[in-house]
């Protein structure tokens, strides 16, 4: 990535979604683009519009925490912009090229990780910051029976969600999805600017589809840990699920998630049809993602 751009059209989307009312500033004369002027960012951040000006230019190198912090404040920055932001400054000073353990081309998921996985009695599934489908356990793979029809190595969340039409009825809020999904790989990408397997991602789904080129210029990210998400299965229909996601600290970069339901509600009875039918008629498509996959 041009660490540069990237700062620019962050910085100029976060002031764009700011109104002077929403920051307590008077509406002075017309304004020919929405959002803030420079020159009241410069005035909430406490610093001239020319080094503001600087800033939203991408010249972040030697900035410091007190200009990034007073920066964050101004245009309101949630935690995962805030994040962002920060890791793009720290890319900027070359501060931020981690040193990643080599993977290999293909990965397999240790037997003692699986096993992990199947003693989950609820869905479980191992991913990575691209949104790769690693592994899950076996409701977690009949859960996602139709995202592991792709036959792409492995099979890829936004992928699926941009380019596969099933996923408009799998999401029933679409745009809510797509929305989450181009945030999660805009945050990876700013964790990492150099995962050259992510570029082609993003390069990919760019020339594909307008809708994911939309959302990739929104230049929104997210935090991607706990939460409700609701779900349309081709077989037992509506779930909704509460999610928990958890950092592995054996596999740096893959997260393990875990869906629930109360027991009893109708998303709970729903599992356990999913589960009868995944050792059924499921069976079959519910194990093909096993054995190797592209890590």
């Amino acid at each position: 990535m041009d660490n540069a751009a990237e700062v620019r059209e962050f910085l100029t989307s976060r002031r764009a979604k700011l109104s002077p009312e929403l920051v307590g500033l008077p509406q002075a004369g017309r304004r020919r683009v929405p959002g803030l002027r420079r020159s009241e960012v410069a005035q909430l951040a406490g610093m001239s519009v020319e080094y503001y000006a600087k800033l939203e230019r991408g010249a972040l190198v030697g900035v410091s925490a007190g200009v990034l912090d007073a920066l964050a404040r101004a245009l309101r920055l949630d935690d995962a912009e805030r994040a962002h932001l920060l890791r793009l400054a720290h890319e900027a000073d070359g501060s931020n090229r981690i040193l990643r353990r080599s993977r290999p081309a293909q990965w397999v998921v240790r037997p003692g990780l699986q096993q992990v996985l199947d003693a989950i009695s609820a869905p479980a599934i191992l991913g990575n910051d691209r949104l790769d489908f690693l592994a899950a356990n076996h409701l977690g793979r009949a859960m996602y029976a139709d995202l592991l029809l792709d036959a792409s190595a492995p099979p890829n969340f936004a992928r699926y969600t941009f380019l596969d039409n099933s996923a408009r009825r799998f999401y029933p809020d679409w745009d809510l999805a797509a929305d989450m999904t181009v945030a999660n790989l805009r945050t990876a990408a700013g964790k990492d600017p150099h995962d050259k397997r992510l570029h082609e991602l993003v390069g990919e789904l760019s020339t594909r589809s307008e809708a994911f080129r939309d959302r990739w210029h929104a230049h929104d990210v997210r935090i991607h840990g706990a939460g409700v998400k609701h779900f349309r299965h081709h077989v037992v229909g509506d779930l909704e699920l509460g999610y928990e996601s958890l950092d592995l600290r054996a596999e740096p970069g893959l997260t393990l998630t875990v869906y629930s339901a109360p027991v009893g509600s109708p998303t709970w009875q729903a599992l356990q049809l999913l589960a009868s039918w995944a050792a059924t008629e499921g069976n079959a498509v519910a194990e093909a993602s096993g054995g190797r996959l592209a890590l």
